[in-house]
């Protein structure tokens, strides 16, 4: 899209959706394949009104991240967010979760340190009712700039780096399920009855016959 064109979409996407909670646009739609257009500046005034909408549509689905084209944005852009977890009985402590700040990012990158993959469940709010099991790196480097225009360069290790590069490939036209070994594949009410939602595949993938990443110790 040109930028006039841009403006223009995104102020009736706002206009459309007063109360700030944009629709969720799902798995076959286009937006979210043929990737995003770096963001330089595009939107004008329009970003901060878009930044909170995504905000807002993010905790209502409830969810940890939404990139611009799941709410029909074609930019490279995305927010996430993550409470953690304090209890050390809870099972997805398992996940190496830890509370990650909410953060806007822009332009984002990530590259591995070192080769070190894990293996859990993943969901998309793009790909509704679904879970399947990815094999992600477990540290990464994450870059980019924020809403202010300030550069970040962080290393994220766990159940942060899995958002960063979930959120990351959305910008690129990936979804999880291209990365997921399919047989892993479950609605979200059988992974509950099944596998108890506790995100921890290595049951699964010795009944269903998949291979799991090992898991870290934590």
């Amino acid at each position: 899209m040109e930028n006039t064109e841009l403006r223009a979409h995104v102020q009736t996407l706002l206009d459309q959706n007063p109360e700030g909670v944009l629709p969720l646009i799902q798995a076959g739609d286009p937006v979210l394949r043929v990737g995003t257009q770096q963001y330089d500046g595009q939107l004008g005034d329009l970003l901060p009104d878009l930044l909170h909408a995504m905000h807002l549509t993010m905790l209502d689905a409830p969810g940890v991240g939404v990139a611009a084209p799941q709410v029909n944005v074609p930019l490279a852009i995305a927010v996430m967010w993550d409470p953690g977890t304090d209890d050390p009985d809870d099972p997805d402590d398992t996940r190496e979760r830890v509370p990650f700040e909410y953060r806007v990012v822009i332009n984002p990158r990530y590259e591995p340190v070192g080769d070190e993959k894990v293996s859990y469940f993943e969901g998309c709010l793009s790909v509704n009712g679904y879970q399947a099991v990815v094999a992600r790196y477990r540290t990464v480097r994450f870059t980019g700039i924020d809403e202010h225009g300030d550069s970040f360069d962080e290393v994220l290790t766990g159940w942060p780096a899995r958002i960063a590069q979930h959120e990351t490939d959305h910008l690129n036209g990936t979804l999880y399920i291209d990365k997921a070994d399919i047989r892993s594949l479950t609605t979200t009410e059988n992974l509950i009855a099944y596998w108890a939602f506790d995100c921890e595949p290595h049951a699964a993938g010795g009944i269903l016959g998949f291979e799991v990443a090992q898991k870290p110790q934590v």
